[in-house]
């Protein structure tokens, strides 16, 4: 008897995404503790290797992507509602602004002009706004690409 066609990996798939929450949190947990570059790599990688190890099917690279991909935007899902959680009570109270003036009066770069540009800029409502969604738009960059890529070498790795 043939084997059943697998289905698509996608949200509809109900073990692709249940694999991918429970390897989203692991990954998550795992990351707010060491080494988050290589905790969303890892949570690519073990969504597919698992996926594959439940479903008996092989995955190509690209469904180790997609395995990625699903696994990514849950993680980027718990890591904004982390820190949303973690930054309100100091956006409330003032100290976010301080923080961040505070880490850029730290940085590397040494321009007056530029260092002056960036606090006066922090002074708005848009400027913070704005250094909010620069953030978390480069967290869902990196966490996205890493689980994704992640993935793809669950995919090649855990052929036979």
């Amino acid at each position: 008897m043939p084997r059943p066609e697998p289905l698509p990996l996608n949200f509809h798939n109900p073990v692709a995404v249940r694999i991918a929450m429970v390897v989203a949190m692991g990954g998550a947990l795992l990351s707010f503790t060491v080494l988050p570059i290589l905790s969303w790599l890892a949570a690519g990688f073990f969504a597919a290797l698992f996926y594959r190890r439940k479903t008996g099917s092989l995955l190509n690279v690209g469904g180790g992507v997609r395995m990625g991909w699903i696994t990514g935007l849950m993680m980027f899902g718990i890591w904004t509602v982390v820190l949303t959680a973690l930054a309100l009570p100091a956006a409330i109270s003032g100290r976010l602004i301080t923080t961040f003036q505070e880490q850029i009066k730290s940085s590397p770069w040494q321009d007056p002009a530029m260092l002056a540009q960036m606090n006066q800029m922090l002074r708005t409502g848009e400027g913070i706004a704005t250094a909010v969604v620069f953030f978390f738009l480069m967290l869902f960059i990196f966490i996205i690409c890493l689980s994704m890529a992640g993935g793809a070498l669950g995919a090649m790795l855990g052929r036979d």
